[in-house]
C-alpha cells in the first residue's frame, strides 16, 4: 500500500521498494524488541538501554534513508515517509492551517519543521499508538509555539470547530 502511492510502473523498483519498506518494518521491530528484553531484565539501566534503542534507531533509521536516496526522489521518499506514518504531517498541517487562518509564513515553517521532526521519530515508533503519540509530543510543541506567538489555542479550537459546523449547515440546505 505504501509503495502504491508512488505510482510506479517499473515492477522491478515496486518489489525492491517493498522489500526495503518491510525489512526497515522487520529491523525496527527487532530493536525494539530486543531493548524491551533488556529493560525488563534490567530496570535499573533503563535509562542507558533506552538512550542505546534510540541510538540504534537512528543508525538504522539514517540506513533506511540511504538505502531509499539511491532509488527516489525526496518527494517519493515524503511519500514512503507519510506512508509509514498514516499520513499524520499533512493532515495536522492542513488541520493547524483550517483552524488558525491567520498564520504567518514563519509560523507555518515552524509548525512544518515540527511536524517533520515528529514523522522522523514516528517511522521507528514500534506500534501505531506510538507513532500517533510523537505527533502528540509535536503537537504539544506546536500549541506552545503558537502560545507564545500570541494565539489562545482554545479559543481559535472553538472557532475552528464553529466555521467546521456553519459549512456543513450550508452543504445540508
Amino acid at each position: 500500500k505504501i509503495i502504491q502511492a508512488l505510482s510506479l510502473t517499473d515492477s522491478t523498483l515496486f518489489y525492491q521498494l517493498q522489500t526495503l519498506v518491510a525489512n526497515e518494518y522487520a529491523a525496527t521491530k527487532n530493536i525494539h524488541d530486543n531493548y524491551n528484553k533488556q529493560v525488563a531484565a534490567a530496570s535499573e539501566n533503563a535509562t542507558t538501554i533506552e538512550a542505546e534503542r534510540m541510538a540504534s534507531l537512528k543508525l538504522q533509521h539514517n540506513q533506511f534513508i540511504a538505502s531509499l536516496s539511491k532509488l527516489l526522489s525526496i518527494q517519493q521518499i515524503d511519500i514512503i515517509k507519510d506512508g509509514m506514518t498514516y499520513g499524520v504531517l499533512p493532515k495536522t498541517f492542513k488541520g493547524y492551517e483550517e483552524m488558525i487562518l491567520t498564520l504567518t509564513p514563519v509560523q507555518k515553517n515552524q509548525i512544518y519543521a515540527y511536524l517533520l521532526e515528529a514523522r522522523e521519530f514516528a517511522m521507528d515508533a514500534e506500534s501505531s499508538e506510538k507513532k500517533h503519540a510523537w505527533f502528540g509530543k509535536f503537537k504539544g510543541k506546536i500549541n506552545n509555539y503558537l502560545s507564545s506567538e500570541g494565539y489562545d489555542m482554545k479559543k481559535e479550537g472553538i472557532a475552528w470547530k464553529e466555521r467546521i459546523a456553519a459549512q456543513q449547515n450550508n452543504n445540508i440546505k
